[in-house]
């Protein structure tokens, strides 16, 4: 048996709250939510009811997730041509892919914070 049963959540550090939440709810759709009420500055954002991003803000931005240890993280979408538009719309750089053998789309934006956020279109049938 798995110990592991599901992903809980992602948490960003950013020296742009404002910037990165902003695209996270106008370009990815979450929507701001419950908190705790911690002595730092932040936000929790949901997806269908579940808190998805936690969001921490920082003085000193961090270095980029491209390259690092942990380079990116994952949302399935819903409606890969509404993503694309949306992405597309923000201005922010983004990089859509096919995966190879399979039905699966993805595109790849970096947020204002520098963290890569992959999206997937998984399509009628992927296969993997």
């Amino acid at each position: 048996m798995a110990l592991i049963t599901g992903l809980d959540h992602i948490n960003i550090r950013t020296a742009d709250l404002a910037g990165t939440k902003a695209f996270l709810i106008d370009v990815l759709g979450l929507v701001e939510g419950w908190r705790p009420p911690f002595p730092f500055p932040g936000a929790w954002l949901y997806a269908g009811g579940k808190d998805v991003v936690h969001l921490v803000e920082v003085e000193t931005p961090a270095a980029e997730s491209a390259g690092s240890s942990l380079d990116h993280f994952a949302f399935d979408i819903a409606d890969y041509d509404e993503a694309l538009v949306r992405v597309r719309t923000s201005g922010m750089k983004f990089r859509a892919v096919d995966t190879p053998g399979t039905t699966v789309k993805q595109i790849f934006v970096r947020e204002p914070a520098g963290v890569t956020i992959e999206l997937n279109w998984k399509g009628d049938r992927p296969k993997g």
